[in-house]
């Protein structure tokens, strides 16, 4: 790596001729390919952006001049010339570094980004505050293409664009992806300007009040430098719209896109994946087997019209194209924009159709006015099936532990945390028959069976399941928790404590007679949820029992951003071990 190695701030990239910037980008995507090849993380998105993040460092002066990423999935190549090159070449510096924009990492990154569609906004922001300070500098928001059809960047877009009538630039990284292909009408606009060389006579950006300038070859080193010098000190909003190859220089991810976005780690020769997260029985095929049997029924009159919903992330539950095809015009990708799902999927249920929209707990949090206003007020019977949720070692700006705090305290909605496949299934039937409220399940991690047969009725689903009865301490575990809660009955057991030991299938509604029931032979409840207290399952049974003699001890997370802690970590701080719960309980029987 001759040239990343003489490159260890943006003004060493200044001084790179236009060939030795072609073998710095060369070094660039050797660094990308070794730390993803090894951890996994975003391949296609980065290799394609990797000759636009050095001609927006070649022109520009950050961090004086502000470039904010959105989503930061191409920041990559920004990381390594901006100090952090070791994060990407030494194995033993890669936990050190995230995979999006941190501005704790460098004075080069200025907002921790994860969630899509946000450049624009926050970088009018940085403008206004800029102008209202009487001071001069270039902002820059990239922005991919997939990222457009979310409604945060429209609303940025048509402010910037009308209002700001000062300096403020904004890249659009058009590799003609989302995650995978893109959805929505602004798309046939871009693809007019790629074909009109950028002078189609309908310009979305036009439309908006932006300059606009059209780059061909958004992977051609120079074209991109004499594009951002002659919009550099722009003294109006300007769109700079690039054409490039996701996954550029790595022939498996410019071939095949939709897989490449993300990648668990791989071999770097063969392309072939070296880890497998996946193996045996999962909720994915279990989803889309059900689905798919539903809408086989459907089109052959038995019950309303089933519409599967997903918000451009079709991997949520395992959607691959092959599938995608074979769920046909049932399958409904909206692109980026999970506020519009769950609208759509109110009125799809208002409509008298069977809608179930699969998103990641993530970035239902993008959705808390849609889930409020347009879909639980209205009481209809829209299906979310909420994926990867709990407490996890990810990224601050992915965490999934929020999702049931968020949505279970907003009325009507009926959130159900499965723990084994036949309670999934169940509460999934009965979701999709049901014509009464709408129904957010909470997808569990790994499949768990334990052969019994539930029914698909409200009284069931709603229900606190007792699955090991005892007496004096009492164990309600909801979902994925049920094993831990197992595993602590069996701690205290070692102690001469038989504790009851029971699944919480309901989080919105906890079940009030049931607790009552508790109360009479049990003196400590112990609450167990995957996800954060603060508005958790533990406060409502706690309140529930504050005027009586029963004690509640409530284990969860706490109201954190945990970045890359592992989970076995968070897991030890917040108790959650079977050992700590045991101890915490004989604690508070002996007080």
């Amino acid at each position: 790596m001759t040239y990343l190695d003489r490159v260890n701030s943006p003004a060493d990239v200044k001084k790179m001729t236009a060939e030795e910037l072609k073998g710095l980008a060369a070094d660039i995507r050797e660094g990308i390919l070794k730390r993803d090849s090894l951890i996994g993380g975003h391949v296609g998105p980065n290799l394609g952006f990797v000759e636009a993040t050095l001609a927006l460092h070649y022109v520009f002066n950050s961090p004086e001049d502000k470039i904010v990423y959105d989503v930061s999935h191409q920041c990559y190549a920004h990381k390594m010339i901006t100090g952090r090159k070791n994060g990407f070449l030494n194995p033993d510096d890669y936990a050190k570094i995230s995979g999006y924009t941190n501005p704790h990492e460098s004075e080069h990154d200025h907002f921790v980004i994860g969630h899509t569609s946000t450049s624009v906004s926050l970088a009018s922001g940085l403008a206004k505050a800029r102008d209202l300070k009487g001071e001069k500098y270039n902002v820059i928001a990239v922005i991919g293409d997939g990222s457009l059809s979310g409604g945060e960047a429209l609303e940025g877009l048509d402010f910037a664009g009308s209002e700001l009538g000062t300096n403020f630039i904004v890249v659009v990284n058009d590799n003609q992806m989302s995650i995978a292909e893109n959805h929505g009408g602004l798309y046939n606009n871009l693809k007019q300007l790629r074909e009109s060389n950028g002078k189609a006579e309908t310009n979305l950006f036009k439309a908006l009040g932006y300059d606009y300038l059209y780059v061909a070859d958004g992977n051609d080193i120079e074209a991109l430098i004499a594009a951002f010098r002659q919009v550099k000190d722009s003294t109006k909003p300007v769109v700079v719209h690039l054409n490039t190859l996701k996954g550029k220089g790595y022939k498996p991810a410019e071939e095949h896109k939709e897989p490449w976005h993300w990648s668990v780690p791989f071999d770097v020769k063969s392309g072939e994946k070296t880890a497998d997260f996946g193996g045996g029985e999962n909720y994915n095929d279990l989803t889309y087997d059900f689905l798919l049997n539903k809408i086989r029924e459907s089109d052959a009159g038995k019950g309303g019209k089933v519409a599967v919903l997903t918000a451009g992330t079709p991997g949520v539950f395992g959607f691959t194209p092959e599938r995608r095809a074979e769920l046909g015009s049932h399958y409904i990708d909206v692109g980026i924009a999970e506020e519009h799902a769950v609208a759509m999927a109110s009125a799809l249920a208002k409509g008298g159709c069977r809608p179930v929209f699969c998103v990641y707990s993530s970035f239902i949090q993008r959705t808390y006015d849609q889930l409020s206003q347009d879909l639980a007020i209205n009481s209809n019977p829209a299906v979310i099936l909420v994926f990867g949720a709990g407490l996890s070692p990810m990224d601050a700006t992915h965490l999934g532990c929020f999702d049931m705090a968020m949505a279970a305290n907003i009325p009507n909605i009926v959130y159900l945390t499965p723990a084994t496949k036949e309670e999934y299934l169940a509460m999934l039937e009965w979701g999709m028959t049901q014509t009464e409220r709408p129904v957010i399940i909470r997808v569990p991690g790994e499949v768990v069976s334990d052969g019994a047969a539930m029914k698909a009725e409200a009284a069931e689903v709603k229900r606190l399941n007792v699955v090991e009865k005892g007496e004096g301490v009492a164990i309600l575990a909801v979902g994925d928790f049920l094993e831990l809660g197992r595993q602590a009955a069996a701690k205290l057991k070692e102690k001469g404590i038989h504790a009851t030991v029971a699944a919480v299938r309901c989080v919105s509604e906890p079940d009030d007679a049931a607790l009552a029931e508790l109360a009479k032979t049990h003196k400590v409840a112990v609450t167990l949820e995957d996800g954060v207290l603060d508005g958790g399952f533990g406060e409502k049974v706690a309140r529930y029992y504050g005027a009586t003699a029963l004690k509640v001890l409530a284990y969860g997370g706490r109201k954190e951003f945990t970045d890359r802690e592992p989970l076995d970590e968070i897991y030890r701080k917040n108790r959650l071990e079977p050992e700590m719960i045991a101890e915490d309980v004989l604690k508070l029987l002996e007080a």
